[in-house]
């Protein structure tokens, strides 16, 4: 599994990259993989307002349908939207085009609470027990 150095995580399996206040998000190689082939993305409009915790979307698979959780409480400033027609992306690039959106942190806070690249991966490794 793929767990890299300078992204946050959440224990939901989406991971964070800050710049700033603004956040892009997506979900990890460890979740793609658990999912098995993505088939559909359900993603928010630009200009919706995420919380944290809370669901901002759909990951849809051969295997499961599952929500996508927001990281941090913010307004959406981008959106993946190539993902609409090539879900795919998701597995084969995670981490770079398989990104789904760009929220603006509202609370910066919110950030502390993210997970390192170690404690993600010591966290999948018990949840796998």
């Amino acid at each position: 599994m793929n767990f890299p150095d300078d992204l946050k995580y959440t224990r939901d399996h989406e991971w964070a990259s800050v710049q700033g206040a603004k956040v892009t998000v997506g979900i990890t190689d460890f979740a793609q993989d658990q999912l098995g082939d993505v088939v559909y993305v359900e993603l928010p409009d630009v200009g919706d307002v995420v919380k944290k915790g809370e669901t901002f979307g759909v990951v849809e698979s051969t295997k499961a349908v599952s929500d996508l959780f927001a990281p941090v409480t913010g307004k959406v400033i981008e959106v993946n939207g190539p993902l609409v027609d090539a879900p795919e992306t998701v597995n084969e690039d995670p981490y770079e085009e398989g990104w789904m959106i760009v929220v603006e942190a509202s609370d910066p806070k919110e950030l502390a609470e993210l997970l390192d690249a170690a404690a993600y991966r010591k966290f999948v490794e018990e949840e796998q027990e």
